[in-house]
C-alpha cells in the first residue's frame, strides 16, 4: 500500500524541504495543493514544473494527486448561471489537467465546495446540468493527459451538492468517462451513517484515491476513527492507488503530523 501526504501540512515550507522531510519520513509521494505553488497554474512555465517534478524524483517520491483544485484564483465557480464565470473556472481546470500531466500526477481531487456550491434559489437540477458541463473539457483533457478526476463527496454544511458517494456514482454513471472517478476521504465518509469500510467495499470499482484523516478532522491515529478495517477493506477490494494523509489541524507541528500519521497507518497493516 502506498503512502503519501499533503504539502499544505507543512505551511510556510518551500517545496525541496517538503519533499526532503517527507521522503525522511518514509512516505513514498507528496500530494500538492495547486494554491501554495502558484495562485495560478498558468504562470509556473514549463521550466518550473520540471523542477517540481524533479525535485520529488531525487528524493524518491511521487507527486500522487493534485487537490484542493479551485481554491484559486479567487471567483471560480463550476455551478454559477453566469456563463463566463463558469467557462473561466472550466479552463481554469483544464489548466489543472495538464499541469497534472506535466508533473507526472494521475489524480486530481475535485473537492472545493465553496466553487461548486447551489445558490440560494437556484435550480438544484440546473446547476447539476451546469456543473457537468463545465467538467467535460477538463475530464477530455485529463484522459490524454493520462490523468482522472475524483469527484469528491462532501457532507454539510462544508457542501450543498455531491454529499455522498451515492451521489457521486450515480453521477458517474451518467458521466461514463473514463476519466472520472471518486474518493473515498475517511473525514467525509464517516458522516454518512454507515461504516466506512462498507462504504469503500460498496464503491470500489470507483475509488481512486483514498484520504486518510480522522472523523476530528486531524490526522489518522489522532482520534477514535480504526483505521484497520478501512485499510484491510481496501487491500481485499484490491485498491493499489495512494493512501494520502489529508488534516485540516495542523497541530502540533507538520513534523509531529506526518511521522505519527504514518507510523499509525503502518501499525494498521
Amino acid at each position: 500500500m502506498r503512502f503519501s501526504i499533503c504539502n499544505e501540512t507543512f505551511q510556510g515550507w518551500e517545496w525541496e524541504r517538503t519533499c526532503a522531510f517527507v521522503a525522511e519520513c518514509g512516505y513514498g509521494g507528496v500530494e500538492v495543493a495547486p494554491f501554495t505553488l502558484a495562485p495560478d497554474v498558468r504562470a509556473i512555465d514549463a521550466a518550473r514544473r520540471r523542477q517540481l517534478r524533479a525535485a520529488a524524483e531525487e528524493h524518491g517520491l511521487a507527486i500522487s494527486a493534485l487537490h484542493w483544485l479551485l481554491v484559486s484564483p479567487d471567483g471560480l465557480s463550476l455551478t454559477t448561471a453566469d456563463a463566463a464565470v463558469r467557462a473561466h473556472t472550466s479552463d481554469y481546470l483544464v489548466a489543472l489537467a495538464d499541469f497534472a500531466g506535466d508533473l507526472g500526477v494521475g489524480v486530481m481531487v475535485l473537492g472545493s465546495p465553496r466553487q461548486r456550491w447551489i445558490a440560494n434559489g437556484d435550480s438544484p437540477s440546473d446547476a447539476r446540468a451546469r456543473f457537468l458541463e463545465a467538467l467535460l473539457p477538463a475530464l477530455d483533457c485529463a484522459s490524454t493527459r493520462g490523468v482522472r478526476i475524483c469527484l469528491e463527496p462532501l457532507p454539510p454544511p462544508e457542501a450543498n451538492f455531491l454529499l455522498t458517494l451515492d451521489e457521486v456514482a450515480a453521477m458517474l454513471r451518467e458521466l461514463r468517462h473514463p476519466a472520472a472517478c471518486t474518493i473515498l476521504d475517511v473525514k467525509s465518509a464517516s458522516a454518512e451513517g454507515r461504516p466506512v469500510d462498507s462504504l469503500l467495499r460498496s464503491h470500489s470499482a470507483i475509488i481512486g484515491h483514498i484520504h486518510a484523516n480522522d472523523a476530528n478532522r486531524r490526522g489518522p491515529g489522532f482520534g477514535d476513527t480504526d483505521f484497520r478495517p478501512i485499510l484491510s477493506a481496501a487491500q481485499e477490494c484490491g485498491y493499489d492507488g495512494w493512501v494520502s494523509v489529508e488534516v485540516f489541524d495542523y497541530q502540533p507541528s507538520p513534523e509531529v503530523i506526518a511521522t505519527e500519521s504514518l507510523r499509525y497507518l503502518r501499525s494498521c497493516l
